[in-house]
């Protein structure tokens, strides 16, 4: 059963989201990097602006390749470069690895996210 941290919020494309006043860190869900499996690679964006529901990058995985979804609109404003030599990282601690950091420009969207409780029953849990 994966494990749905307290505290965050949750897509539907199940990257999480971590606030701090402005800034939105991203990362993807416990439940993601299971279905993937070792993740053996991460495709950073440039730092650049992104579109809630738009890509921003992408994971490749020994099963599968998965594009990331931005859960929020604003500017990257870092980029989780440990992930381009590690990114097993995803894999062995998923909340405790972001990969991007979004300066938002409208807050009001995380509003349309889940809480831990709503995305463990999305997931099933």
């Amino acid at each position: 059963m994966s494990k749905v941290q307290e505290g965050l919020l949750y897509s539907e494309s199940h990257e999480w989201v971590r606030v701090e006043g402005p800034n939105a860190f991203v990362g993807i869900s416990d439940f993601a990097q299971e279905e993937m499996g070792d993740i053996t690679y991460v495709d950073l964006p440039d730092l650049d602006n992104v579109l809630k529901g738009e890509e921003f990058g992408a994971l490749e995985s020994v099963k599968a390749s998965s594009d990331l979804y931005s859960p929020v609109t604003g500017t990257v404003s870092e980029r989780n470069t440990d992930l381009e030599n590690a990114p097993e990282l995803l894999n062995e601690d998923p909340y405790g690895s972001w990969i991007i950091r979004i300066h938002m420009s409208n807050p009001a969207e995380l509003d349309e996210l889940m809480d831990a409780e709503a995305y463990a029953k999305f997931i099933g849990q």
